[in-house]
C-alpha cells in the first residue's frame, strides 16, 4: 500500500468522522454502554479532535512532509500496540503514526475502548481490502518487531519485562497542571474549566493540579467551573464528589467546593475524578524549570506554556509523554 493511498484513506476517513452513518452512531452508542465514563458528548468531542487536528489534508501533508516518509515502505516492521483506555479513541494518534509510516500495526485495545477503534477500522478495510493485511487485533502480542505500550505505572513493569528486548516506547501514568498568576481573564478561566473537566478529568492531559499565587483569589475558578455542575447529576462522578468530600470532612482538612467540584491544597500533580489540587508558588521561574523535569506531567497550561483550553485539542506534533513517536517508526 502506497502513501498517497494510505493519506487518501485517511483523508476519508475524515469526511466519515464528518458525516456520520447510522451505523457508526449505534457503534458510539454501544462504546457508552460499555464504559458509562464515554457519554455521547466526549465521544463526539474525540472524534471531532481526530477530524480536525489530524486528519485535515494540510496537516497530514505538513506532518508527513516534515518526516519524509517514503510512497513505499520497503521494509515495513510489525509494530505490537497496546492501547490505552481512559477516554474514546485515545490510542488513534499511535495507530496513524504506524499507517502512515507504512508499517503492520497489531492492536492490543482497552476493554475499556475497544468498540470504536475496532468500528473504525472495519470502515477503513470496507474501502480498501489491503488494511486488513496491515492492521490486525489480537489478544496476544507476541512474535512482533517493536512495540509501543501505554498504561499505568503498574502495568509499564510488565511492559519493560516483556518487552524491554526490542525497540519500545512505553508510557506510564501522566498527567497536566496549570500555572496561574491571578491576572487570567473570565475567558482564560472558562477554558480552563474545560482543560479540568472535559472527559471527566480522565486524560492525561486533563488539568488535575494548579499552581497559584500567595493570596490567590479562587473564587473566580470555581464560579468559573460552574459550567460543569451538571456532572453531579452524573451517578459515577457524583460517587466519587461524596466519596472524597466525606474524606476531607472526616479528615478535618481545609478544602473549597461550589458542590460539584473540591479544591483542595495538595503537593500531589494527580487528583481523584471531581477534585483539584492547588500549590502556592513563591518564584514562577523556579516552578517552570521545576515542572520541565518533572517525568509525571504531561503538559503545563498557562500564560506563556499551553494555551488556556487547547490542552484536550493536542496536534500531529504533540506527541504524548513527549517522545517523538514519529521518529521512532522510522528509525526501526
Amino acid at each position: 500500500m502506497t502513501l498517497q493511498t494510505r493519506i487518501q484513506i485517511l483523508l476519508r476517513l475524515r469526511e466519515f468522522f464528518l458525516a456520520p452513518s447510522e451505523a457508526w452512531l449505534e457503534c458510539q452508542d454501544r462504546a457508552y454502554r460499555e464504559n458509562p465514563w464515554f457519554i455521547p458528548e466526549f465521544i463526539t468531542l474525540s472524534i471531532q479532535n481526530i477530524a480536525d487536528q489530524f486528519l485535515s489534508e494540510k496537516a497530514l501533508t505538513e506532518w508527513i512532509r516534515h518526516y519524509s516518509i517514503p510512497e513505499t515502505n520497503a521494509n515495513p516492521k510489525n509494530i505490537g500496540l497496546v492501547m490505552a483506555g481512559n477516554i474514546p479513541l485515545v490510542g488513534f494518534h499511535d495507530l496513524l503514526c504506524c499507517f502512515v509510516c507504512g508499517h503492520k500495526t497489531t492492536i492490543k485495545p482497552s476493554s475499556k475502548d475497544a468498540a470504536l477503534i475496532k468500528f473504525v477500522i472495519a470502515e477503513m478495510t470496507k474501502w480498501n481490502e489491503d488494511v486488513a493485511n496491515w492492521i490486525l487485533f489480537a489478544e496476544n502480542l507476541k512474535g512482533c518487531d517493536a512495540y509501543i505500550a501505554t498504561g499505568s505505572n503498574n502495568t509499564s513493569r510488565y511492559f519493560e519485562y516483556y518487552f524491554g528486548k526490542y525497540p519500545h516506547i512505553i508510557r506510564k501514568n501522566r498527567t497536566s497542571v496549570a500555572i496561574l498568576d491571578g491576572t487570567e481573564t473570565s475567558d482564560e478561566l472558562d477554558s480552563l474549566a474545560d482543560d479540568i473537566q472535559l472527559y471527566f478529568g480522565l486524560g492525561c492531559r486533563n488539568i488535575t493540579k494548579i499552581y497559584v499565587p500567595e493570596n490567590y483569589d479562587f473564587l473566580p475558578i470555581l464560579n468559573a467551573l460552574r459550567k460543569y455542575e451538571h456532572y453531579i447529576d452524573f451517578h459515577k462522578y457524583k460517587h466519587n464528589y461524596d466519596y472524597h468530600l466525606a474524606i476531607l470532612i472526616m479528615s478535618n482538612r481545609y478544602y473549597m467546593n461550589n458542590d460539584s467540584i473540591i479544591l483542595t491544597e495538595n503537593i500531589a500533580a494527580y487528583s481523584p475524578v471531581s477534585q483539584i489540587h492547588y500549590e502556592k508558588y513563591a518564584d514562577k521561574e523556579k516552578l517552570i524549570e521545576f515542572l520541565k523535569g518533572n517525568e509525571e506531567i504531561q503538559c503545563v497550561v498557562g500564560h506563556g506554556q499551553f494555551e488556556f483550553g487547547t490542552a484536550q485539542s493536542p496536534s500531529l506534533f504533540d506527541y504524548a509523554d513527549g517522545v517523538d513517536t514519529m521518529r521512532f517508526l522510522t528509525s526501526i
